[in-house]
């Protein structure tokens, strides 16, 4: 048995690393199969050589976070051990040199909480055209909209411009009550939350009486250019090639363009091919364009997100492989008839 000890000399830290009635502790020492004692600010960890190690660089992990101001909660605490189980704990101090993007209505700083959303966001600052990919709760769209609300703020933009297509996800947008626009609002609603948040409903209703934000559905982008803009297309997944394509060139000058989508919840009909994965295909190696993908471990909501992600991925994949055999099996029972 192997063991090492650690001198938490913060009381402030040691309340935040151990958590409630232990809490954090507990998840360490199911992650990394050791044994944990907490002692007067003093943390001795035991256990194989290796475990003690990786969970010892974990903890310097978790405390270079809470040196930062993190608060930390279980997603963050799953994610630095995720990182240290993958041999990628040195990207961790990049986490925490973070800085922040925006400021939100109610003062709290929004920051980038993986590797993953730091690249992403580098990824705006650095190019006109972003198009990012990945499962819901990754911040796609949370991050993009505080992008944009910085600009706006910084007056490197006139205007925010958000849409998204409205698929009609198993229901008819003409059984629902109201004009267009009030049709439309239920499936603008993300993007409408994530900017009350960034500024607040009174300011949010006062730039959009102004035009300086516009909330529309993808049809009215038809037929404009937006100059000094900072435009987001959201669950880009459901457009056609024809309306990506159409969107893409509604980008004016001094612009930017970010589209955000995930591939595994596609609402369109079946045979109709995605304008997200298209344009992936099309302009992955033009100048001035990302394309980042974002994965399960980019969720930062509830860790059982996660989970749900993992599962549904690993059913696709397992589907995808006996596909072909169930095809093969058909095909000798009908030749037997």
């Amino acid at each position: 048995m192997y063991e090492q000890v650690l001198n938490i000399e913060r009381m402030d830290h040691a309340i935040g690393l151990f958590g409630s009635l232990d809490h954090n502790v507990r998840i360490l020492e199911q992650a990394f199969s050791v044994s944990i004692t907490v002692r007067n600010g003093e943390m001795k960890i035991a256990g194989l050589p290796n475990d003690v190690t990786d969970c010892v660089l974990a903890v310097q992990g978790l405390l270079n976070l809470l040196n930062s101001g993190e608060v930390l909660n279980d997603q963050n605490i799953d994610y630095v051990i995720s990182m240290v189980k993958d041999g990628q704990e040195d990207r961790l101090a990049k986490l925490v040199d973070s800085d922040c993007i925006c400021i939100t209505a109610k003062g709290r700083p929004v920051k980038a909480k993986t590797i993953g959303q730091q690249n992403y966001v580098q990824a705006i600052r650095d190019n006109t055209v972003v198009l990012a990919i990945g499962p819901a709760g990754t911040g796609k769209t949370y991050l993009a909209v505080a992008q944009a609300v910085q600009a706006f703020r910084a007056k490197d933009v006139n205007r925010i411009v958000l849409t998204r297509p409205a698929v009609e996800a198993g229901e008819k947008l003409g059984f629902l009550p109201g004009d267009l626009q009030q049709k439309v609002d239920p499936y603008l609603r993300p993007l409408y939350d994530a900017l009350f948040d960034m500024l607040g409903a009174e300011n949010f209703m006062k730039y959009q009486e102004r035009g300086s934000i516009e909330v529309a559905p993808l049809a009215y982008m038809r037929g404009r250019t937006l100059d000094d803009s900072f435009i987001i297309l959201d669950e880009a997944q459901n457009t056609t090639p024809e309306q990506m394509k159409m969107f893409l060139t509604r980008l004016g000058f001094r612009s930017k363009v970010v589209v955000t989508g995930d591939v595994t919840q596609i609402d369109l009909a079946d045979g109709k091919r995605s304008g997200l994965m298209e344009a992936v295909s099309v302009l992955k190696n033009v100048d001035d364009i990302a394309v980042i993908t974002l994965d399960e471990k980019d969720v930062v909501r509830h860790k059982l997100v996660q989970s749900i992600i993992r599962a549904y991925d690993q059913y696709n994949q397992r589907k995808s492989r006996e596909e072909p055999k169930r095809r093969e099996l058909d095909g000798k029972g009908k030749g037997h008839h």
